[in-house]
């Protein structure tokens, strides 16, 4: 017989399962959020879709680190995913102003569930067709500097924005709700167009700029600390200004192939 500290192949390091830990660290915030909201506490609903963009940074990251990457864990994130990011935000914001509107609203909250599980699952068929393609030898395309169309996290901040503006300014809904209705019906489009938005993953930066971009990481998290909801909504309307640059240069890109 085997002696009992001798590991079988199936035995994982308990620090292999922290990603995976992670992960339902993150539904179980957007499952919270979701009951919060409903009850009517939306600063705390908001806080913890907020939490849940922020743990699913991390677990994909730190299951590449530790080389625990598996199937299960990318079906895992994908689902947490379409919790957190396709069915919570928009619920929280029906429950927060759109209760009145009834139909039309809801209808706008599926509009934006289904675009979010659209875009997931084309994620994931052209994650795997570029693993593929990287496994056979081929090149593969840029799909790790650009994002097609607005990943799920950022889709889920931007459809949160009256909800953290009003937090931010007057702590009371400050556009109408059927504006509110369509911009969630936009943010739905935006995340299964083929707009190229930026990625941080591949950016790099020059060892002469570091210092630049660290002084600046410590502005952002010290307004972050201090107007919270205010810097939020700077955050949301500067990654707008990126996805409205991300098409015009896709069609300039587009403009100058037909020429």
């Amino acid at each position: 017989m085997r002696p009992p500290s001798e590991k079988t192949g199936a035995d994982l390091a308990l620090i292999q399962l922290l990603p995976n830990a992670l992960t339902i660290t993150a539904i179980c915030a957007g499952l919270s959020a979701i009951r919060f909201g409903v009850q009517g506490n939306y600063v705390l609903a908001v806080q913890l879709i907020l939490l849940a963009c922020v743990l699913d940074g991390l677990d994909g990251r730190l299951a590449r680190l530790l080389r625990s990457s598996s199937p299960m864990g990318a079906e895992l994130d994908s689902l947490a995913d379409f919790l957190n990011f396709g069915v919570a935000p928009p619920l929280i914001l029906y429950f927060w102003a759109l209760q009145d509107m009834r139909s039309a609203a809801w209808i706008s909250v599926l509009i934006y569930a289904v675009c979010c599980v659209v875009r997931l699952a084309r994620f994931n068929v052209n994650d795997k067709a570029e693993a593929e393609k990287a496994k056979n030898g081929d090149a593969v395309g840029e799909s790790g500097s650009f994002f097609t169309g607005i990943p799920s996290p950022a889709g889920a901040l931007l459809v949160l924005l009256p909800m953290t503006a009003s937090f931010a300014f007057h702590n009371r809904p400050i556009v109408p709700d059927w504006l509110i209705c369509l911009h969630m019906v936009l943010i739905g489009f935006l995340m299964i167009s083929r707009i190229p938005t930026w990625s941080f993953k591949t950016t790099k930066v020059s060892r002469r700029h570091v210092k630049y971009l660290l002084v600046g990481v410590a502005i952002f998290a010290a307004a972050l600390a201090t107007y919270a909801w205010t810097t939020l909504v700077v955050l949301c309307v500067a990654y707008i200004g990126m996805v409205i640059w991300g098409l015009l240069r896709a069609r300039k890109t587009n403009k100058t192939k037909r020429i």
